[in-house]
């Protein structure tokens, strides 16, 4: 039988409840994201892409959560019953079009037997919310869909709650500026320079003295701030500082909202094709052009960073190559506004259909953000490292009814409660790594989510 969420919505398994997920949606002049995010209550989602796609949620009309090794499994099982009784239409007839869809947004913890333990209250090892309201916009327009799940769901009702969210969305402005960033008060660090420098040294001896090969170390910095903290306002200023990057808020209850702006695409899949990237590598952005320039010739003719990028390519390639035809492209530096990455663009071309939630098992988690061999890896991260993870350097993304959908890697992000926001970042660590240079790469790395809650 179904579990009631604590806001109404219908918790998974989802077995034998002879239910309909029914969606209606029409189109909407252009409005606040911000504003519309700031007047509802948790749970609350966001998602932008750098192509330009724009989505955001409220409330929930069905929520599917997993936990353990199978999660995985179970997340996919639970969407096809979901999504079986899917019943869509535009509320003044006719199909649905492809961007109005119900999705499922969330995520996944880094590790499976991840316990939400503070920062992380709410997060589940893994959960994915369709919301009961949803906008969506594109180049061309911005969608309203609203979807109800349960076997009294009907598309009456449904479009009576439709006209009433339009109406009162229709009062939001369709711009209004972002508010003043919350301030930062203090900071702390979780892992001390000395710690960090001694763990770093741990785990090239290790790689020295084992099969262990690349190993991704992290820390989490703790920021008290000055007031509360409006993230809707704090997506935004990530907005303009980054529009290379995604953007994305998790925010399940009103206990804690995860957000942040990564740089990196683990997976999109779009019928049998699907587009990731290798990222590793990291250098600063300069003062000066002559500066910036000789930063990103360090960057492509490092002896140390071409083969970190060697090794994610070459492990991306062999986790698709079962699946399809996979191709690499060559290689870029991907420049942001304080940091830029070696690129590697790879695509596939699946033999078979299959759901984006299979590749994301696959790719989860990439030499990027684990390390090689990927049981090494996670054993050596989990003996050293002193905090949760949670849900950082973790996918999350969304999918909908075709199994098609896109994820990001959760890094360049903090997990946020009332005036504290707990931050993280990490760096690969090999053979010849300098624990004082690691150090100085994963400080650049606070620097997006720092900036915009203190700028």
């Amino acid at each position: 039988m179904t579990v009631p969420h604590r806001d109404g919505s219908v918790v998974a398994p989802l077995e034998g409840e002879g239910a309909t997920l029914v969606s209606r949606a029409r189109e909407l002049a252009d409005l606040s994201y911000r504003s519309f995010l700031a007047g509802r209550s948790p749970p609350r989602v966001y998602w932008a892409a750098p192509d330009g796609l724009e989505i955001v949620g409220g409330g929930a009309a069905v929520r599917l959560r997993a936990g353990g090794p199978d999660r995985f499994e179970t997340l996919r099982e639970d969407a096809g019953r979901l999504f079986s009784t899917l019943d869509t239409a535009l509320a003044s007839g006719g199909d649905l079009p492809a961007p109005a869809r119900p999705r499922a947004f969330g995520g996944f913890s880094f590790h499976a037997g991840h316990g939400p333990t503070p920062p992380w209250a709410g997060f589940p090892a893994a959960e994915f919310v369709v919301p009961r309201v949803q906008l969506t916009r594109t180049d061309e327009t911005t969608w309203l869909t609203v979807s109800e799940y349960g076997p009294d769901a009907e598309a009456d009702g449904v479009e009576t709650e439709l006209d009433r969210v339009r109406s009162e969305l229709a009062a939001h402005p369709a711009m209004q500026p972002s508010g003043r960033s919350p301030g930062i008060a203090a900071t702390r660090l979780t892992t001390p320079r000395d710690e960090w420098c001694r763990q770093v040294s741990e785990a090239t001896d290790r790689i020295a003295a084992t099969d262990l090969r690349k190993v991704v170390l992290a820390q989490s910095l703790e920021v008290d701030l000055e007031t509360d903290i409006e993230i809707p306002d704090v997506l935004e200023r990530l907005r303009r500082t980054y529009p290379e990057c995604y953007r994305f808020l998790i925010e399940p209850t009103e206990t804690a909202g995860f957000f942040g702006a990564p740089p990196e695409r683990l997976v999109s899949l779009s019928g049998r094709r699907v587009e990731t990237e290798a990222l590793a590598g990291s250098a600063a952005r300069g003062g000066t052009p002559e500066e910036d320039h000789a930063l990103m010739t360090s960057l492509l003719e490092s002896e140390k960073i071409q083969h970190e990028q060697g090794v994610v390519v070459d492990t991306i390639r062999e986790q698709l190559e079962p699946l399809g035809e996979v191709r690499v492209a060559d290689q870029t530096v991907k420049r942001l506004a304080t940091i830029q990455h070696l690129r590697t663009p790879i695509r596939a071309d699946l033999a078979a259909d299959d759901h984006v939630l299979s590749i994301v098992e696959a790719l989860h988690p990439t030499p990027a953000v684990g390390g090689l061999p990927p049981e090494a890896a996670w054993a050596t991260i989990r003996e050293t490292e002193t905090f949760e993870r949670g849900w950082y350097a973790a996918p999350v993304g969304w999918f909908d009814a075709a199994g098609d959908g896109e994820f990001a890697v959760a890094i360049r992000s903090g997990v946020a409660s009332d005036e504290t926001v707990t931050l993280f970042a990490g760096n690969g660590i090999v053979a010849d790594s300098d624990p004082d240079e690691e150090w100085e790469e994963v400080q650049l790395k606070y620097r997006p989510i720092l900036d915009a809650l203190g700028e």
